[in-house]
């Protein structure tokens, strides 16, 4: 037996699983004891060690009666705004802290039907509206790549998988990215994240932020891996009405070189507030995807610089509609008290239930959807995410993908004073943002270290339903950025593949 099964991809553990190398349990047991290990993370929301030992015990029984399924014994990290069955489900929001669906969401219902095993519920920005992870009732999750004397955040809203699988208490985890809340954590934490195509991946059992917005996504360390769970979890879903309706294509095939493709650099990322590291990293990248046969050549995405106001009048918009139904009458957490009048029982349980973040979106949202505003904010918004998608559009008659930063810095202090602006933290969506408004898929690759030693990483965009593409150009573009750099703390504890 390997002494340690947690440094396996999902991938490759599972090609061991079939060759009978090791045991769905043992497998397991390693995940459960890199979680105890990382306790002070505060990546899990939610425990649920002993029905995955039971479905780990019934995987084995699988591959010894040859009746193994695709992900069979395979342990997954769900971030807590997916509804599961007879799970726990709190959307990382005092609200929701006893809420126990009765329905499992199809994405996760799809991965388990094929073998997948819960290993538990991962924290986030309370109802996914935070880029650090700090916006939780259930506290910040810290980066593994933290210094043992400066905490630092993971991003977010998907904080808890990235850090999860980063910190090797995962092999593979589920986030939703609504405006960067996959690829941002990703880079901060190192490790892959991909949004694909709005509509690819079912929202059904998705509790609800920006629904025009909201598309769940993969945390991986290998493409392999991302690939694997986004083929398994695709297809049309009739339960949700926003779902594509085109099948998946086939499986991504192994390119000799990037040869003919074109790949844009939009010039509107140069911001101010881009990191001169990053800015460098970026220009490695496009260098070493020449190098693989590419043409890089410079792009213009004129209505950049709107994207994030847009975003920021679209998101809440969204988010006043959807929390309206947390009232605490039918389900969620209703204040105690001798309340005078209904209006006044809703006040004190949403006032109790919701945090700062999400009371200030719902007040923006609210706000901008009122009688006197509704065309001055709401629709001149929906105007330029047209504009921004166009942008894209156009970008790509030209050339076959876009190279873009995932952040305009590298992941920063938990608790820092610049978290206490609002609009300093949704500056970090910036170079996120325009791809969500547009619906396309994207992909945060782990590039190099800085030279404080964290991770930064770049994004590949792809036309819409590009997917396949995308893997085949992104699997030689990652392999050429060879980062193979772990969390400090790995290295101590040998966990470090």
């Amino acid at each position: 037996m390997h002494s340690d099964l947690s440094s396996f991809s999902a991938t490759a553990g599972l090609q061991e699983l079939r060759n009978g190398s090791f045991t769905p349990s043992e497998w397991l047991e390693s995940f459960v004891a890199r979680i105890e290990a990382c306790g002070e993370l505060n990546l899990y929301i939610s425990d649920t060690t002993e029905t995955a030992r039971e479905s780990a015990t019934q995987a084995l029984s699988r591959y010894q009666d040859k009746t193994a399924r695709p992900l069979e014994g395979l342990p997954i990290a769900i971030k807590d705004i997916f509804c599961t069955k007879a799970i726990r489900t709190t959307a990382g929001s005092k609200f929701l802290s006893n809420f126990v669906p009765p329905y499992e969401s199809t994405v996760t219902a799809r991965l388990q039907e094929a073998g997948a095993i819960v290993l538990g519920k991962t924290n986030l920005d309370e109802f996914a509206m935070g880029s650090s992870t700090e916006h939780s009732a259930f506290g910040a999750t810290h980066n593994p790549w933290s210094h043992p004397d400066k905490p630092l955040v993971p991003g977010g809203s998907s904080g808890g998988s990235a850090a999860a699988v980063a910190a090797r208490a995962a092999p593979v985890a589920l986030g939703t990215d609504t405006g960067g809340s996959v690829r941002q954590p990703a880079s901060f934490c190192g490790v892959m994240g991909f949004k694909p195509t709005y509509g690819r991946l079912s929202r059904h059992g998705v509790i609800a932020y920006a629904s025009s917005l909201d598309q769940p996504g993969i945390f991986a360390r290998s493409l392999a891996d991302v690939e694997l769970l986004y083929r398994t979890a695709a297809g049309h879903d009739p339960l949700d009405s926003t779902s594509a309706v085109c099948s998946v294509d086939a499986a991504s095939s192994p390119l000799p070189n990037l040869s003919g493709v074109k790949i844009g650099v939009p010039r509107e990322y140069h911001t101010k507030d881009l990191d001169g590291e990053i800015e460098s990293v970026w220009q490695q990248g496009a260098e070493t995807l020449r190098q693989l046969g590419a043409e890089v050549e410079e792009i213009s995405l004129p209505h950049t610089e709107a994207a994030l106001a847009a975003y920021y009048v679209i998101a809440p918009a969204e988010a006043s509609s959807n929390l309206a139904r947390y009232d605490g009458v039918r389900y969620g957490l209703r204040a105690e008290g001798d309340h005078k009048s209904l209006d006044a029982m809703y006040e004190a349980s949403r006032s109790l239930g919701f945090g700062k973040e999400v009371q200030r979106r719902i007040l923006i949202g609210t706000y901008v959807l009122s009688a006197g505003y509704y065309d001055a904010y709401y629709n001149r918004a929906r105007r330029v995410r047209a504009l921004v998608a166009q942008d894209f559009a156009k970008a790509f008659e030209r050339v076959d993908y876009v190279l873009a930063p995932a952040t305009p810095s590298a992941a920063f202090p938990l608790g820092a004073e610049a978290t206490a602006d609002p609009t300093w933290m949704y500056q970090q969506d910036i170079f996120t943002v325009p791809v969500s408004l547009a619906g396309l898929p994207a992909l945060s690759l782990p590039a190099q270290l800085n030279k404080a030693g964290l991770p930064l990483g770049l994004q590949l965009i792809a036309p819409a339903f590009g997917e396949r593409e995308l893997f085949a150009a992104a699997a030689l573009f990652n392999e050429a950025l060879d980062f193979k750099a772990v969390p400090p703390g790995l290295v101590a504890s040998g966990a470090n593949r």
